[in-house]
């Protein structure tokens, strides 16, 4: 079992033939009709091309005699990596190296918590800041803050690149999403409530009167291009992650989400648009691997026409917390740097290089 020149092998041990079938369970674009595994020699063997990418997250599907379907992690790996939907199996390649940041140790800070009223969505909207000494009017908010934190280590990378100098103090804002296939699906009462009551609570409680730059992934990335096409006057910047800019055309199998038809209205005329009232600075990364590039690749063309300072870098990985990770260094280093006009601040970083198609700016 391992990844060796190009490829991939697996084995399940299953003496007795106790089951009908075992499946790769993965969403790195692998032929799907090459993921059933053979069973020979009292175990079940599959052997195939690795994919275009530095790791593999992957369970194995198992078919019982009854007919009975069960996702299990692979018991011949025991490498795990946590995700928003629990601990899978991961390969990784060779060539592959963690951030040099994660060892490095992190400034110090105060974090503080606070909840804001929602009336608009019905709800609370839960934020946890971390502020070090002399943050002053630089903010970084976070949608889907404390997945981030937990499965991504924005937390760390925050502390580590100000204890390191390698960006200026800065305040990190990590944002709960609450109803997140709702709210982050380009929701206009979203949008309003997090321009209107989050962030003014956060220019109270930080003492901050300026712009913020904005971030996230997947949905949560899609939901800060949206609040910030609705009311740019609040944002000095852009961080996009496999941002799900959804269209008809490009994401037919994501045509049965409950709210596909309200991003399209979004993302349509978005793309279609030939001008931006107030394009800011804007970095999106997106994995090679995963169903959302093509509409990262259009989003990131449609922005840079309209006059945003954008570019796409494309990660060798797939839609993962440790891609967006990964990707931190150095491409949101720079994009902080830019948004807050510390260019001087934008040649140091700790990254494993510069992956990227420039899409303009």
């Amino acid at each position: 079992m391992g990844w060796v020149d190009g490829r991939l092998t697996f084995r399940y041990a299953d003496p007795d033939h106790r089951l009908a079938g075992v499946r790769l369970a993965q969403h790195a674009g692998l032929p799907t009709d090459r993921l059933d595994f053979d069973y020979r020699d009292q175990a079940w063997l599959l052997d195939v091309p690795a994919p275009a990418a530095w790791r593999l997250e992957y369970q194995l599907k198992l078919r019982h005699l009854d007919g009975r379907e069960e996702w299990v992690n692979d018991p011949a790996n025991p490498a795990r990596v946590g995700g928003a939907f629990g601990d899978k199996s991961v390969l990784r390649r060779a060539d592959y190296v963690e951030p040099i940041w994660l060892d490095l140790p992190g400034a110090r800070g105060t974090w503080r918590e606070l909840t804001v009223p929602a009336p608009a969505l019905d709800a609370e909207v839960t934020v946890r800041a971390w502020s070090p000494p002399s943050a002053g009017d630089r903010v970084l908010v976070a949608h889907d803050g404390p997945e981030f934190d937990k499965l991504g280590d924005l937390g760390h990378y925050a502390a580590a690149m100000v204890g390191s100098g390698t960006l200026p103090p800065f305040h990190l804002v990590l944002l709960g999403p609450g109803a997140r296939d709702d709210w982050y699906s380009a929701n206009n009462a979203y949008a309003a409530t997090l321009t209107g009551p989050v962030l003014d609570a956060l220019r109270s409680e930080l003492g901050f009167e300026g712009r913020f730059t904005g971030m996230g992934a997947s949905l949560g990335g899609l939901a800060m291009l949206h609040a910030q096409r609705r009311y740019p006057a609040a944002f000095a910047g852009l961080f996009l992650q496999s941002g799900s800019f959804f269209r008809p055309k490009l994401d037919p199998q994501e045509s049965g989400f409950r709210y596909f038809q309200r991003i399209t209205r979004f993302t349509g005329p978005v793309v279609a648009s030939a001008f931006a009232a107030h394009p800011v600075p804007t970095r999106l990364t997106c994995g090679t691997v995963e169903e959302n590039l093509a509409n990262n690749r259009e989003m990131a063309d449609a922005l840079a026409r309209q006059g945003y300072p954008a570019e796409l870098v494309e990660v060798p990985d797939g839609h993962h917390f440790t891609a967006w990770r990964d990707a931190f260094d150095p491409h949101l280093t720079r994009l902080l740097a830019r948004s807050w006009g510390e260019t001087s601040w934008s040649l140091g970083s700790f990254g494993p290089g510069s992956w990227g198609r420039p899409s303009g700016g």
